[in-house]
């Protein structure tokens, strides 16, 4: 009965130390994740997204996703940004579309029947996303892969796990011992 004590205390350490392993490295990044991740949950309540317009009139001919296009790209040029679009949101039932961009967070919204710009906003719920997910640092350096965002994930998601696992058997191995103790 001692000796299986022992064992069990011997085993209990060993978790530990390995908890302590990975813990200790990871709490800067396991930190972010779940800030960042609380974000994202409350993103709308905090308003971290741009709120979606809705066109004045929909009872006209809406203009092409082309012209969509081509007023966005000389918006954004006054605004001495980028033009290079990532993609339009095209949403006919609003009347709106809304036009994100390649290397900036900046969205427009133009009004799909008279090619207005009603609304120029920062996405930050995407920089909060693309933090949460290590891609930021392939954004910031201009990586065409996303080497930056695959290591950060893996690696905090297996320190997760093992965490996970390495808990549960520090948190079993010492009812086990009290229980042969008895």
């Amino acid at each position: 009965m001692k000796q299986k004590r022992q064992q069990l205390a011997k085993t209990s350490r060993v978790y530990r130390k390995l908890h302590r392993a990975i813990a200790v490295p990871l709490v800067f990044f396991m930190f972010l994740l779940g800030a960042t991740g609380l974000l994202l949950t409350w993103k709308d309540q905090l308003q971290l997204k741009p709120k979606s317009e809705t066109a004045l009139s929909n009872d006209r001919v809406l203009i092409s996703l082309d012209e969509i296009k081509n007023k966005a790209i000389k918006h954004v040029k006054t605004l001495n940004l980028s033009s290079e679009i990532n993609r339009i949101d095209y949403r006919p039932n609003k009347g709106i579309a809304k036009v994100r961009f390649e290397n900036h967070f900046t969205e427009l919204q133009v009004d799909c029947y008279t090619g207005k710009i009603v609304s120029e906003k920062n996405r930050t719920a995407d920089i909060i996303e693309m933090i949460h997910d290590g891609s930021i640092i392939d954004f910031l350096f201009k990586n065409q892969s996303t080497p930056v965002k695959l290591l950060y994930s893996t690696i905090t998601s297996l320190g997760l796990i093992l965490l996970a696992f390495s808990g549960f058997w520090l948190w079993l191995k010492p009812k086990q011992i009290k229980k042969l103790k008895e």
